[in-house]
């Protein structure tokens, strides 16, 4: 279910014409003054659990209406929230029982008309929290209240800010257009404008990195060899990260039996969509991530205490997300993905607790590495945070920069504690990245234990941690992040191209030649612009490809041995930055800036006469 509310002067609307779903007997033109406007759209997932979306969104209407100090409430059908409808024989009665669930509370609610074409007018008060949405789905994700009447625990949440000296703030002063106030306000459903398409999106397909795959499934995607390379690099990336770190790589199926108990117990844990289907007479899904797999290979193993903290680790290729169609767009939200997987088997809670700070770590040093500020929100219960709060000032401390703190009273996740870290795009929305949970569920449910001295079974806590978030959402971090920027360039370590000769005339190319091979020959990605071409149009287009470093050789350059070499990163725009480096130089330059990174050789042609057009 889709909710935007709106602490509104007034609302009034008029029906004026009927759709072949319109209800009758409904009270067609209606003003209310001073009320908390809700407009709701049932989406055809709800039919899944539509008792407990609907008791959810009876109490995100109530805490909102309580922080506004509302006790008016206009519900409004407005279909143009979601692109995924219930059918009207659901909707009608899923309003109906939001409107009398509210009336129990309490309030005095209007219902408008559903099925009508409508016209409205509003006035919105202007306050922080007078424009809100909320997304609910079944099974209560993100910490959503459910239904007591399935028997489902409900909790309610706190929010602040944590700054490194340990002291809180209330979350209103964050309430800006800073990376952390967006992140604030996204988690806080406070709604902000955005129009257009993510600016990642025509870079992704201008530079020929990734496309859209109209063959496939929405949010299925092809990747052209630039894009693939990129990939290549990050996952090549993520493993360097986590083998030094203990982690022992596993690969694990992508689909699994729901028949399985504990699969299916933990498959329920989550509110993403998920792919469903039927295989002979066994119902089986698509994973959402590799914890499946790892856990059943925890499961058959033995463990020993004096194997522990046991890290395992899968870049699960691919996860998938059944996402709404209209939320699918660029590398943001896909319903196919690589997620970069790690699972940490530790003896006890002070074990786990030291890990998650490791892996946190971790996760700020590839926010440094894809040069993508990041910003944080930690998750917890309020028994932990009691327990722990000293431990969670640490965290704060030594990450050095606010974070968003969620106090949730009743545990009704798997996890304990939790952090997120996410980039902000140009439409000033996080993308989540890097993330580290506490699971204190999953060894039970998965009967994954070791053995006391004395024969007791002890069910350890495991930590799920992805160092980076999924590939995708790096990728669109970055190429987020590129927009901004005055002269857009990828991390040399990640351009698909790092440098490239462009010879002036074609008796020049032989020697450009030299100099490629040279410079490919000392693991770094080198190009030559053969082709007949301008010498103008070659620099142009070596900079629309972004090439850190362009070598341009003439008659010059061919007598003097010392290359003109444009170097991106030093460049202004309209104000390209050249300096006369020898061939040792200019290498020795690209190493020191590319210094413990992955390498791979160049995936497109060495020479640009021969490489082809994808887009």
């Amino acid at each position: 279910m889709r909710l935007l509310l709106i602490h509104s002067d007034y609302i009034e609307y008029e029906a004026k014409k009927k759709t072949k779903m319109a209800e009758e007997g409904a009270v067609l033109a209606d003003r209310e003054e001073d009320a908390l406007t809700v407009f709701s759209a049932v989406e055809s997932v709800d039919q899944e659990d539509i008792e407990g979306v609907v008791a959810q969104a009876v109490e995100e209407v109530k805490t909102t209406a309580g922080q506004v100090h509302a006790d008016k409430i206009v519900i409004y059908p407005y279909a143009h929230l979601s692109s995924d409808l219930a059918p009207a024989d659901v909707a009608i009665p899923a309003l109906n029982a939001l409107k009398d669930g509210l009336t129990e509370e309490g309030f005095k609610v209007k219902r408008a008309p559903f099925g009508w074409y409508k016209s409205f007018k509003i006035s919105c008060k202007g306050h922080p929290l007078s424009e809100l949405s909320k997304t609910i789905v079944p099974g209560g994700e993100e910490g959503e209240l459910v239904s007591k009447k399935k028997g489902k625990k409900e909790a309610t949440h706190d929010w602040f800010v944590m700054t490194p000296d340990g002291k809180t703030h209330d979350y209103h002063e964050y309430l800006d257009n800073t990376p952390f106030g967006c992140l604030v306000k996204k988690e806080l459903g406070v709604a902000e404008p955005t129009g257009g398409e993510p600016a990642h999106v025509e870079l992704m397909r201008s530079k020929e990195l990734v496309d859209y795959e109209p063959a496939s499934d929405v949010g299925c995607l092809r990747w052209m060899p630039k894009g693939k390379l990129v990939r290549d690099l990050l996952a090549d990336y993520v493993l360097a990260l986590v083998l030094p770190y203990g982690a022992t790589p596993v690969e694990t199926p992508v689909m699994y039996d729901l028949g399985d108990k504990a699969i299916c117990e933990h498959a329920a844990k989550f509110g993403e969509r998920q792919y469903r289907f039927k295989s002979n007479n066994r119902n089986m899904m698509l994973r959402f991530a590799a914890c499946f797999g790892m856990f059943s290979i925890m499961r058959d193993m033995h463990i020993s205490k004096n194997t522990l903290p046991l890290k395992m680790y899968e870049l699960s290729t691919y996860s998938f997300r059944h996402e709404q169609k209209g939320e699918v767009i660029g590398l943001k939200r896909l319903r196919a993905f690589t997620m970069p997987d790690m699972h940490s088997l530790c003896t006890d809670m002070p074990e786990a607790m030291k890990c998650f700070e490791e892996q946190l770590a971790i996760g700020w040093q590839t926010g440094r590495d894809f040069e993508t500020k990041l910003v944080a929100a930690f998750r917890c219960t309020k028994k932990f945070y009691d327990e722990n709060e000293a431990w969670v000032k640490k965290i704060v401390k030594e990450s050095d920069c606010p974070m968003l703190i969620e106090v949730l009273s009743e545990r009704v996740h798997y996890w304990e504690a939790k952090i997120d870290l996410a980039a902000i795009d140009g439409q000033n929305r996080p993308i989540e990245n890097p993330t580290v949970q506490i699971d204190v569920e999953s060894s039970t449910r998965f009967n994954i234990k070791y053995y006391k001295e004395d024969g007791t079974p002890v069910y350890p806590p495991i930590l799920h941690c992805s160092p980076t978030g999924s590939v995708e959402r790096v990728i669109c971090a970055i190429l987020e992040n590129i927009s901004t920027q005055k002269v857009p360039s990828l991390p040399t370590w990640l351009s698909p191209v790092q440098v490239r000769v462009v010879p002036v005339t074609e008796r020049h190319t032989a020697y450009a030649k030299e100099i490629c091979d040279a410079i490919n020959a000392q693991s770094i990605r080198c190009d030559l612009d053969d082709r007949d071409e301008s010498v103008g149009k070659k620099v142009r287009e070596a900079g629309m490809d972004w090439v850190p470093y362009v070598i341009v050789v003439g008659d010059e350059e061919m007598a003097g041995k010392k290359l003109t070499v444009t170097i991106r990163r030093k460049s202004e725009p309209n104000k390209p930055h050249k300096e006369q480096l020898t061939t040792d130089a200019l290498i020795a330059a690209v190493k020191t800036e590319i210094a413990g990174k992955p390498f791979r050789p160049l995936y497109t042609p060495r020479k640009l006469s021969l490489k082809a057009r994808y887009i």
